[in-house]
């Protein structure tokens, strides 16, 4: 381990950049993750983290010295820093006080939609982002496109958000939706309130890809124009509409309740 304990160490001023500045981490192409299960999450399922960060209050933590010796094992530089300059990195308040820097995996959008998938068009709130994730994760969707006017699906707060959803999800961001739209031969669900479609009125147990937009303004007209259809999700009348995350989960999980149904662990499809 090396300890660090001033604030103008080259090394400390380059990951506070990281945990402050979205500029810095988009040029860098790295991120942080902010304690033990994200860390605990990447090193199962990615591997190799860049840097491992430690407050030296939680050295002798539990959870802590098994990660610890996970990253000495797979030589994984460890720095040691105190309390103080650790709160400054991290967004977490009474958290562990571990995190890791990794680098962003830069993956090429494919020119087709060919798997389940889900598609964001401008989706601003980093929670909600995180919560989707979290959720695709869940249900057994693959693949997550956002369009370059989202959220950054790399940053920290939809890192915790998403609960190490990232590491299971194959996720591409600046993306043209409408091209990607456009060239795929591929069915794909929007949700609207003004349909009376339902989505349990439609067969969802196939590949398909759900298309979801801005929390206020929705998904862009253009957009919805290459929909292969609209669906809404049956409500109260007194509530105008549900959040986007919400909304996101009930279509996911709906369209797994028909696989499972379709396979006859559940019944049969009436």
């Amino acid at each position: 381990m090396k300890h660090i304990s001033s604030r103008e160490n080259a090394l400390y001023k380059e990951i506070k950049n990281l945990a402050v500045n979205a500029n810095a981490r988009k040029k860098s192409g790295k991120t942080l993750l902010d304690g033990v299960h994200l860390c605990q999450a990447y090193l199962q399922h990615r591997g190799v983290p860049d840097l491992c960060v430690v407050s030296e209050v939680c050295v002798a933590n539990d959870e802590v010295v098994g990660i610890v010796n996970r990253c000495e094992q797979i030589a994984v530089q460890i720095i040691v820093v105190p309390d103080a300059l650790y709160r400054v990195l991290s967004q977490v308040e009474n958290g562990v006080g571990i995190l890791f820097v990794i680098s962003i995996a830069k993956l090429a959008a494919p020119v087709h939609l060919t798997v389940n998938a889900v598609l964001l068009d401008n989706l601003q709130d980093p929670g909600n982002l995180g919560s989707i994730l979290r959720s695709a994760a869940g249900a057994g969707i693959q693949q997550v496109f956002c369009s370059s006017g989202s959220a950054s699906a790399w940053s920290p707060k939809v890192l915790r958000a998403g609960m190490g959803a990232h590491f299971a999800l194959e996720i591409y961001e600046g993306v043209d939706l409408y091209s990607l739209l456009a060239q795929s031969n591929f069915p794909v669900l929007a949700t609207s309130s003004h349909t009376k479609t339902s989505i349990y009125e439609v067969n969802l147990n196939r590949q398909l890809a759900w298309l979801f937009g801005h929390e206020g303004q929705g998904v862009d007209p253009r957009l919805m124009e290459l929909a292969t259809q609209i669906v809404t999700i049956p409500q109260k009348i007194e509530i105008e509409s549900l959040n986007v995350a919400a909304s996101a989960a009930i279509c996911f999980f709906e369209q797994s309740r028909q696989h499972l149904v379709g396979l006859g662990h559940l019944g049969t499809v009436a």
